[in-house]
């Protein structure tokens, strides 16, 4: 959707600002990236994202570096990951795949600046203190996209009442709609699955 890839570059200029404030130490300020997902499924991703970098007068190995870590599904890994990011002295973590990649973030340090992308609500989630004053050392933005869920399945319900409709969700992830996007899991599901 364009609205997402025009998201997305605004928020790799957003990552500008912590850089802006840190300055450069010794070298080129570092970007971590923290994802929850692999480097295949973060292509569109991260076209965005250096494309408002580039808008931002930043480019990847001129006056920017950026450390990439992938948990590649598996969200055990995102810990170590958040803190080999923390440990390496990145300027800000931008944390994307998914609301574990923000809570990692968040559990590792409390001084190195954390922007998130998530589709639930972070002030439940218990990443901000408030939508309006998120306090500490993260932000970042939501698209509140499970409030939507529910309003969706009662339009569907609506137009098809005869309609069967089923949910795929991993009961261990807070954020359960990024777990069912990986390619293998895709093709496991029977043809006439509905996935949540």
């Amino acid at each position: 959707m364009i609205w997402r890839r025009e998201f997305i570059t605004l928020l790799g200029g957003a990552a500008v600002w912590p850089l802006a404030a840190r300055g450069q130490q010794g070298g080129l300020p570092v970007i971590g990236i923290l994802s929850g997902r692999s480097l295949e499924d973060s292509k569109e991703f991260l076209a965005a994202f250096q494309q408002g970098l580039n808008e931002a007068g930043l480019f990847e190995h001129r006056n920017v570096a950026i450390e990439y870590r992938w948990a590649e599904n598996h969200v055990d890994r995102l810990p170590s990951l958040a803190t080999e990011l923390a440990r390496g002295q990145v300027a800000v973590i931008v944390a994307v795949g998914g609301v574990p990649p923000a809570q990692a973030a968040k559990a590792t340090t409390t001084t190195i600046p954390i922007i998130f992308v998530i589709g639930g609500d972070p002030v439940k989630l218990g990443l901000v203190a408030s939508l309006n004053r998120p306090g500490g050392n993260i932000t970042g933005v939501t698209i509140l996209s499970g409030a939507l869920t529910a309003k969706r399945l009662e339009m569907l319900r609506e137009l098809h009442p005869q309609a069967s409709i089923a949910c795929l969700v991993n009961p261990s992830s807070p954020d359960p709609k990024h777990n069912w996007r990986t390619p293998e899991r895709r093709r496991a599901l029977p043809e006439r699955s509905s996935v949540c």
